[in-house]
């Protein structure tokens, strides 16, 4: 891949639509992760206005740590780009005592872990309707098209994708090209989502480089070592089970005898 060819390509891709949808700059919301701080830096090369929004929700230290540190770089490199902190504990707190509990407490936890993804974008769309501008998806192409690692209305409720056509590595590799700090190009993927400190890779079973694999996956299954077989098992198994993110959303079409 080129890089800087890339970079500038995609900074173009979202200076053009933002010009063509005639609205006034991007608001981003940034977790302290490399797919948010490449989203952003991205953003801020436009030399549009830029809002980034930092959410907390009981968040571990040192992704406020990384997200802020982040933040003081884009400042400091970009003239157009504006900060903002929702503390969103205490209104997430308060949605749990107006929510009955479940049946089962596992899938109670996963609800409320996607309830924290669909409050952040709730508050993105606020700031972007304030401020008449766009909202800046961070996903990547393994977790939007590949496995469906996103919250449906949540972080997968966004305006527009810059990164989305690029595999993790790729990610990683526009980082460090656009100077992304090292202690977010060091630190273990992780969504942020649950309080604590599990990454991508406790969740899903596999690494990145490893879903990349599977994703381009076309040759013989019988020639695979036992971890291949079984990182290409959790691949197909969760690709088969998040198409309902990943397609359009189904119309009932209405024959036209019955009109």
């Amino acid at each position: 891949m080129n890089i800087e060819a890339t970079i500038e390509h995609i900074t173009d891709w979202l200076l053009d639509y933002c010009q063509r949808a005639g609205t006034r700059g991007f608001v981003i919301g940034v977790s302290g992760g490399i797919d948010s701080a490449v989203s952003s830096t991205l953003a801020a090369r436009t030399g549009m206005p830029l809002l980034v929004v930092e959410m907390p929700i009981h968040q571990d230290r040192n992704q406020v740590t990384r997200a802020r540190e982040h933040i003081a770089f884009l400042k400091k490199s970009y003239g157009t780009v504006e900060s903002v902190e929702a503390e969103l504990t205490d209104v997430f707190d308060r949605l749990i005592e107006a929510f009955p509990d479940g049946p089962d407490d596992e899938r109670r936890e996963m609800s409320l872990v996607n309830t924290r993804a669909r409050l952040r974008m709730m508050t993105l769309y606020y700031f972007a309707a304030l401020q008449g501008r766009l909202v800046v998806g961070t996903g990547n192409k393994v977790e939007d098209f590949g496995i469906g690692f996103f919250t449906k209305y949540g972080d997968g409720g966004v305006d527009l994708s810059p990164i989305a056509d690029l595999v993790k590595t790729e990610v990683y590799q526009l980082g460090r090209a656009l100077g992304v700090n090292e202690a977010i190009l060091t630190a273990a993927p992780t969504d942020g989502l649950w309080g604590d400190d599990r990454t991508d890779e406790d969740q899903i079973g596999a690494s990145y480089p490893e879903l990349e694999w599977a994703m381009s996956f076309d040759g013989d299954k019988s020639a695979l070592d036992d971890r291949q077989r079984e990182v290409l098992t959790i691949y197909q198994r969760l690709n088969t089970a998040n198409q309902h993110k990943m397609e359009p959303i189904p119309v009932c079409i209405i024959p036209a005898a019955l009109r």
